[in-house]
């Protein structure tokens, strides 16, 4: 009698023999439908990738050659099972595609949407040494998982019996979700605690819903309540209550994922005019507290000639919102060229189209303010390209007397952010690096306390979603291993 795997096989079999592999490579990667430039920039609500249609995604599929020695599942920091998925949805079961990335994934709808594909799986695509487009397979996940949620068939992925075990989570992003998701897997009782009064951590308040619906978050975290996640919201862990308290109350293991939400700045005069402010603030204001509502408790200013600093994903975000809260000049100012700009290229595609202007090569020195001590202009220092730095960018160097000052109403700088140092300051005995983050070990995410995990911005002082996903599915394999050793 047949088993599933064996099925399974033999439809993957059929389906190579179907289409030749050249074939299969000349067929054109599918483009991303998008709202129209000018309008969605002053529209902050609805999303400006539309997603494919299914008779996209199963032409798009058929140029995944389901290599012997899958490449794109390398790159993929949660080792998702990538041609499994995308040859269900070549045959056009699009609810086993969902159920597919359900297995490694806790959040394959916002992964489809916010990963750096282009970087990880797709950047390791076999396609890429052919010289064609890699398989998108970034817009396929999105795909999937959009299916079975508009189809309202939502599965939820098996769970192990209980083993009457309390583990806890502290922060309810990225990591501490694929953390909750692979040990309810394993049977455990898990409790996320979070400090904000909704869940999802960055990406409820750090990503703008133009780029990410809070809906989209709600549903994947819907999935992991239904597979018995339980979340504490309202509660700082490290000042509402201890690790001691949570001790107490019998939790055998506890991850730490509190992310970083410090915010740096680049300690420049005028850096305490009103109209400068972080990211963090501003994006957390406006995402989470309705702040672009005139009537909310704690509304914006909405400048008319912004300036965003930086130039990763954050600052993207940050620009991309001032001009949707009626910024006639959005601008982003950074210190490097655009080819070292660490955010995502469809970012900044997306941020041209809807009319952001990209002053690179300018460092700010200086803010000026008027009298009432509201910002109203910035020195810029001109700049250019020397060596590379360690990171392998070229270090951006000071034109000696070359300075520019333009007009501005409000500032808004994205140049990085520290590790939340309550946990750390909180616990004796964790090992802390100069930079605030946690020290942890790399295979199990184990910290110098052995009860206590850690993954995520406090780990990494600042990473991508998928990569903290990646810290979490470890440290639920570490944190599993190590219990069942201690008992």
């Amino acid at each position: 009698m047949k088993t599933n795997e064996d099925r399974a096989e033999a439809w993957r079999v059929e389906l190579r023999n179907a289409i030749k592999a050249k074939d299969r490579t000349n067929i054109e990667r599918v483009h991303m439908p998008e709202l129209d430039a000018e309008y969605r920039s002053h529209n902050r609500v609805e999303e400006v990738n539309l997603g494919i249609t299914a008779e996209q995604a199963m032409e798009e599929a058929k140029r995944c050659l389901d290599c012997a020695n899958p490449s794109c599942m390398l790159g993929c920091p949660v080792g998702i099972d990538i041609p499994s998925f995308i040859k269900n949805i070549e045959r056009g079961d699009f609810q086993e595609a969902a159920k597919v990335l359900k297995e490694t994934s806790a959040l394959p709808a916002v992964c489809g949407r916010v990963c750096p594909q282009e970087k990880q799986c797709e950047g390791v695509c076999i396609h890429l040494k052919m010289k064609k487009d890699a398989v998108a397979i970034g817009h396929l996940e999105r795909f999937a998982a959009d299916y079975e949620r508009i189809s309202g068939n939502i599965s939820v992925p098996a769970v192990a019996p209980a083993n009457n075990i309390k583990i806890a989570g502290v922060g309810s992003g990225p990591a501490g979700l694929a953390f909750a998701g692979d040990m309810a897997k394993l049977g455990y009782e898990v409790v996320i605690f979070e400090a904000l009064h909704e869940i999802g951590g960055v990406l409820k308040y750090g990503i703008p819903e133009f780029r990410l619906p809070n809906d989209i978050v709600d549903v994947e975290i819907q999935n992991l309540q239904a597979m018995g996640v339980h979340f504490v919201t309202n509660c700082v862990v490290g000042k509402t209550i201890s690790i001691s308290d949570l001790e107490q109350d019998g939790f055998k293991g506890i991850f730490v994922a509190s992310g970083a939400g410090l915010p740096r700045f680049m300690n420049i005069k005028g850096e305490n005019l009103v109209g400068v402010m972080s990211s963090n603030e501003y994006l957390t204001r406006v995402n989470l507290m309705d702040a672009a509502n005139p009537n909310s408790d704690t509304p914006v200013f909405q400048g008319k000639k912004v300036a965003v600093i930086g130039g990763g994903n954050t600052a993207m975000d940050s620009v991309r919102t001032a001009r949707r809260l009626g910024a006639e000049r959005a601008i982003l100012v950074y210190r490097r060229s655009e080819e070292e700009m660490p955010a995502r290229l469809e970012e900044v595609k997306h941020a041209k189209e809807e009319g952001i202007e990209f002053l690179t090569l300018h460092n700010p020195i200086e803010y000026i303010g008027n009298e009432q001590g509201r910002v109203t202009h910035m020195v810029l220092q001109v700049m250019e390209l020397g060596e590379p730095d360690a990171s392998g960018r070229r270090s951006p160097v000071e034109i000696p007397g070359k300075l520019e000052t333009i007009e501005v109403d409000e500032v808004i700088v994205s140049v990085g952010v520290s590790p939340n140092p309550l946990i750390p300051q909180s616990v004796k005995g964790l090992e802390v690096t100069k930079w605030g983050t946690v020290v942890v070990d790399n295979d199990t995410m184990q910290s110098a306390v052995p009860i206590i995990f850690a993954g995520g911005d406090i780990v990494r002082g600042g990473a991508t979603v998928i990569l903290a996903m990646g810290d979490g599915r470890r440290a639920a394999k570490a944190m599993d291993e190590w219990i069942k050793k201690s008992r």
